[in-house]
């Protein structure tokens, strides 16, 4: 009687189990976190995972597994809530700028190093302009040979970060000077010799000029020479 009735009692606790389990059905998603990524790409890469209809295999997975390869996204932490319900909080990358290539924007961190590729710009992310590169990979720096530019786009982004100025795109010219963006205002601040103080100020000074149209000239404003002087278009 035992050889019969102990695999019987572990085949109905086993039925009992999954169809308990199978109450664990996910309806809803909470997703949090979210600021240049749209949380509707967050909730469709985890619908699209092997366990995305049960709200307990779907938790129990992402633990030994956790989902990436999420555009613009670090990691992802899934909490369980309830039977049916899940919320999801999104680290993003941190981006620093975006340059152009060919149709596309290949977006890269403050060190350079390249995050992703997308046909869309993501606003308030600073994009430069009249870059030339053959190839790219993500994961790796951005492929610019001159080294001293290179450095130029990374002092210009983190300072940009830094003091958390409104930026819309940077361009060098012919003879190497920077030039930003800011709506409709052209910032000239030359070779980028005086880089630091310009940017520590170039906030309050378009806090002045806000609304206007025209031609922001800083290329001698450094520490002893604080003027700048701007004409309108």
């Amino acid at each position: 009687m035992k050889k019969i009735i102990i695999p019987i009692v572990i085949l109905l606790l086993l039925l009992a189990g999954a169809l308990y389990l199978n109450t664990y059905k996910l309806k809803e998603i909470k997703v949090s976190g979210c600021v240049n990524v749209d949380e509707q790409v967050v909730i469709d890469a985890i619908e699209a995972q092997k366990f995305s209809g049960n709200t307990a295999l779907l938790y129990l997975s992402n633990k030994i597994d956790p989902i990436e390869d999420i555009p613009f996204v670090e990691k992802i932490d899934i909490e369980f809530i309830s039977k049916n319900e899940i919320s999801v909080m999104v680290y993003e990358k941190s981006i620093a700028g975006c340059v152009e290539y060919m149709d596309s924007y290949v977006y890269f961190d403050k060190d350079g190093i390249i995050l992703d590729v997308s046909s869309d710009i993501i606003q308030g992310v600073p994009c430069i302009k009249g870059l030339k590169f053959d190839s790219w990979e993500i994961g790796k720096k951005l492929p610019i040979d001159d080294t001293g530019k290179f450095q130029s786009i990374l002092s210009i982004t983190q300072l940009i970060d830094k003091y958390e100025l409104d930026i819309d795109g940077i361009k060098f010219t012919a003879e190497n000077e920077i030039i930003l963006l800011h709506d409709k205002i052209t910032i000239e601040l030359g070779n980028g010799e005086y880089l630091e103080i310009q940017m520590m100020n170039l906030g309050s000074i378009l806090a002045q000029l806000e609304g206007k149209e025209g031609t922001l000239y800083m290329k001698d404003f450094n520490s002893e020479n604080a003027t700048a002087s701007f004409s309108n278009k």
